[in-house]
């Protein structure tokens, strides 16, 4: 019983989740980002490469 106590008390594993639920957090806000920019990287990437073909133009 005195383990089971120690144990619930123990606040190593809470940070440890608490960190594991911060860097998921973070991974899905970095994929949501870059989802909604993604169209707008590509078009500015395109418009670039289209203006380094034909300087001047």
């Amino acid at each position: 019983m005195e383990k089971i106590k120690a144990l619930w008390h123990d606040e190593d594993g809470v940070t440890t989740v608490e960190y594991a639920l911060l860097l998921a957090v973070l991974i899905v806000g970095a994929v949501t980002i870059w989802t909604a920019l993604k169209g707008s990287i590509q078009t500015a990437v395109d418009a670039a490469g289209s203006e380094l073909e034909s300087p001047g133009a």
